[in-house]
């Protein structure tokens, strides 16, 4: 009975000198706190103070403004000798001179270089598939579109097109359809969201005035009324009507313009300035909920689509490092991102669009595998680096030009 006694009375007396012996652990440093930009203000930094090479940046902006494209500045001249040849072709949106060479290099959150005029408001053709796929990708979010291989028919109410002078009462017009449905075909009915997304859809149809078919038309002109048909999710098709469908598809789902759907839960939220505009065609207006409303365009393709300046293409790329996260707010899901950069058998450089990836680094072979971009004609690109902490905006750059630029800016962390 002593003997339990005294364990008693010693065991506390060790454990006190054991814990006295264990040496303090130290709580690991906190994370450094990541920078975001103000609605008002985007900070400069040298580069030189953030680590990076001066003279390699210099030459870097140099490399681009030598770069530049050599297509008119005159893009509605440039439209038709390039886009406006197409059956079809004409411009339905509005077009806009562009400015220069121009761009901004983001490191670490920070503007440590930036040429031409980034305020310059210009067109970015299709840098607006990106803007397009996130309304999607909203409404995904929320729960309005439950999963991306859901097919799209049973979401679709048929569609009033405005057509000035337009009447019912004619005869001319009995036994036509007098609404629009999408999907209404046994193909078009088999098409997922996730096709479209990927332009993997081979959606059959004319909306806005431009057949399927007509947007890079074949070489041989005896195909183009009878193509062959792939299955839906089989083949890869970079084509500007079905992502216009895509874009009425989602103003279906949202029943208010895109436009306003993107300021409210993306542009307004990460700072974005007034200046941008995002426009559809002269005949793509149509009834929803006994209001006029424009379906935009993906793309400057034919005109319209997305106006911007290139601080504003900077904040969309920088919300895109983060994986949808801004100063805390998850304004589009990590799982969308990881989606919009995962890409498929069909076609593996490309995810959603218009996020082009560097899988096989065939595209990029300066760049790691891990790089994407949002493109557009032009060019006008959003090149996002994760590893490597940047953000890259680039516009009226040669195609050709896309590694060098990467490459040289890759040299100044070196």
């Amino acid at each position: 009975m002593k003997k339990w006694l005294f364990l008693l009375w010693f065991l506390p007396l060790v454990l006190f000198a054991q814990k006295k012996k264990t040496p303090p652990t130290n709580p690991p440093p906190p994370a450094p706190e990541i920078y975001f930009p103000s609605a008002q203000n985007w900070e400069k930094r040298n580069p030189e103070a953030l680590g990076l090479n001066p003279a390699k940046i210099k030459a870097a902006i140099q490399f681009a403004q030598e770069q530049e494209s050599t297509a008119p500045r005159d893009l509605e001249l440039a439209h038709y000798q390039s886009f406006g040849r197409e059956p079809f072709g004409e411009a339905a949106g509005p077009l806009k001179e562009r400015g220069p060479a121009t761009g901004l290099i983001i490191y670490k959150g920070y503007i440590v270089a930036e040429w031409g005029d980034p305020n310059r408001v210009d067109m970015t053709f299709s840098v607006t598939k990106s803007m397009v796929s996130s309304t999607v990708g909203l409404a995904v979010d929320r729960g309005m579109i439950k999963s991306v291989h859901d097919t799209v028919y049973p979401y679709m109410a048929p569609i009033w097109v405005m057509e000035p002078g337009k009447r019912f009462d004619r005869a001319e017009a009995f036994g036509q359809p007098q609404l629009l449905d999408l999907f209404s075909t046994p193909h078009n009915r088999k098409i997922t969201w996730d096709q479209l997304l990927r332009q993997t859809s081979s959606w059959q149809g004319t909306l806005w005035g431009k057949p399927d078919w007509a947007d890079r038309p074949a070489p041989d002109s005896k195909t183009w009324l009878n193509p062959e048909r792939a299955a839906p999710g089989t083949a890869y098709e970079y084509n500007d009507s079905r992502v216009n469908v895509l874009a009425l598809a989602t103003l279906n789902i949202w029943r208010r313009p895109l436009p306003q759907v993107l300021k409210e839960y993306i542009m307004d939220p990460i700072g974005a300035s007034n200046t941008w505009r995002w426009y559809g065609y002269d005949n793509s207006w149509v009834l929803m909920d006994g209001q006029m409303v424009q379906s935009v365009s993906g793309g400057g393709h034919w005109g319209g689509g997305m106006f911007i300046n290139a601080y504003d293409m900077a904040r969309f790329g920088y919300l895109s490092l983060h994986k949808g996260k801004w100063k805390g707010q998850q304004l589009l899901s990590e799982e969308w991102f990881k989606m919009a950069t995962t890409p498929t058998p069909v076609k593996t450089d490309y995810g959603f669009m218009n996020y082009f990836l560097n899988t096989d680094q065939k595209a990029l072979p300066s760049a790691p595998a891990n790089i994407f971009w949002h493109l557009g004609n032009g060019n006008n690109v959003i090149f996002v680096l994760p590893d490597q902490d940047f953000v890259v905006v680039a516009r009226w750059l040669k195609g050709d030009g896309m590694d060098g630029l990467v490459k040289r800016i890759l040299e100044a962390k070196q």
